[in-house]
């Protein structure tokens, strides 16, 4: 077995890693925790941060 072997052998192990994950992320049991994911940015409570805790907009703190 020479390099080229193993290279094809890599290639090959890579597409089917890219296709199982591809058939993973598009199949209709992964979309329920796909979907939970997607609203995670807006489950925030929208409650003031506490006195300390507040930044500028350049991440500095203020106080």
């Amino acid at each position: 077995m020479d390099i080229n072997d193993a290279r094809a052998v890599v290639t090959v192990l890579a597409l089917v890693c890219f296709i199982g994950i591809t058939l993973w992320a598009f199949s209709s049991r992964a979309r329920k925790g796909f979907d939970e994911a997607a609203l995670l940015p807006f489950s925030e409570d929208d409650l003031p941060a506490p006195e300390g805790a507040r930044q500028t907009k350049e991440g500095n703190k203020n106080g």
